[in-house]
């Protein structure tokens, strides 16, 4: 029973620095900084296009303090996750990658490194959605 213990300690205490470096975004969307201005938000089950660029909205204005008509761009479309091992993830920047094509589409996607929208819009999805009714909301 002790070791059992002290082994379930031990997981807790390597698994710590990873959390404690990573950012929930409103929607539970993990999201970490990669380094050389790139950002990851790490996808859950379920996860679209809307729950990534909510990710990554809501971290360039709570955490980047970053004007509401910046651009973000997909640096990497949705893939392999480079923090959590297992679990798809989209790579955002705050400039575009090298030769991407940055004309916008018509449709939400993270399926195309360039596409990009403003930070304001990105925040936007947000909201209006399965999100908005959080259960501590007390007003109607």
């Amino acid at each position: 029973m002790i070791r059992a213990v002290h082994m379930g300690l031990a997981a807790l205490l390597i698994a710590l620095p990873g959390a404690a470096q990573a950012w929930r975004a409103v929607n539970g969307h993990e999201v970490q900084a990669l380094g050389g201005g790139v950002y990851e938000v790490v996808g859950r089950v379920g996860s679209g296009a809307q729950d990534y660029w909510c990710g990554i909205g809501d971290y360039a204005t709570a955490v980047l303090g970053v004007p509401a008509a910046q651009r973000i761009y997909i640096w990497r479309p949705v893939g392999p996750s480079a923090v959590r091992p297992g679990r798809k993830a989209v790579h955002f920047a705050l400039s575009p990658p090298p030769g991407a094509d940055t004309t916008t589409g018509y449709s939400l996607t993270v399926r195309r490194a360039g596409d990009n929208l403003s930070t304001a819009m990105a925040r936007q999805y947000c909201y209006g959605n399965r999100f908005d009714e959080l259960p501590w909301r007390l007003w109607p």
